[in-house]
């Protein structure tokens, strides 16, 4: 029974993984690569590519994260799972099925609402492969491998890196400061939508109270409010006087 139980949730963890690599998938090679736009990221790095040469993304997302794979493991010593490596081949291949089937491909009359609903779908795929364990690759080792040797947050490489990627199409003849703006603002609504996924149903509050009448308060907070309390002991440094910290 157990044994089952265990490879019913293997089966069921791919299976997300896999609906989060589709909807990854169909969001740039359905909606923002038909439209012109490119984001962040490696594959906004293979959009801007697939621009400026006609170079296909799912050809140059494959080499450049089997590139990146092989410096991280080098680099940073350690390898990664398999779910990493399944929803990168996955990837590759529905950014090449789902970009031949141009049924598929979507244009809205008003850009920004395009792009907006895209960084939404993106945000929602990318979210269900990192809850189940699993990675898209791309500019996640090149930030690992920046923070090693550097004292960088992640959060501020991440950044970084997308500001450049998405200021370099630019670079490509026929691209303007408009088409960089919605990038822009791809990668705001795909990073608020992450964070809203990942961390909206898990996030907490801690509210620290320092009052004198911190019994009152605290007998309030569980008869009246019904929420759990802790006190602690503190010291006030400037007078020297202990109390108690909720």
């Amino acid at each position: 029974k157990n044994v089952n139980q265990g490879v019913l949730a293997i089966l069921s963890d791919y299976a997300i993984v896999t609906i989060g690599v589709f909807l990854y998938a169909f969001a740039w090679a359905a909606m923002l690569i038909p439209n012109g736009i490119a984001s962040g990221g490696l594959t906004g790095a293979c959009t801007i590519l697939n621009f400026a040469t006609g170079i296909p993304v799912h050809l140059s997302y494959i080499i450049l994260n089997t590139l990146l794979l092989i410096t991280g493991v080098l680099v940073l010593g350690k390898g990664f799972g398999f779910k990493t490596i399944f929803a990168i081949a996955l990837s590759t291949v529905f950014l090449d099925v789902i970009g031949k089937m141009t049924s598929l491909h979507v244009f809205f009359d008003n850009t920004l609402l395009m792009v907006v609903v895209a960084g939404i779908i993106e945000a929602i795929g990318i979210s269900l492969i990192l809850e189940r364990g699993g990675s898209t690759g791309g500019t996640d080792i090149v930030a690992l491998i920046i923070n090693k040797f550097w004292p960088v947050s992640l959060g501020r490489v991440y950044l970084a890196i997308d500001l450049f990627i998405i200021a370099s199409v630019l670079l490509i003849p026929g691209k303007t400061l408009e088409d960089m703006v919605y990038g822009y603002v791809a990668m705001i609504v795909f990073s608020l939508m992450v964070d809203w996924v990942t961390l909206g149903r898990k996030s907490t509050w801690q509210v620290l109270v320092f009052s004198d009448n911190y019994e009152a308060i605290a007998d309030y907070i569980i008869k009246r409010m019904d929420r759990g309390v802790t006190a602690l002991d503190a010291v006030g440094w400037y007078t020297r006087n202990e109390k108690k910290v909720l």
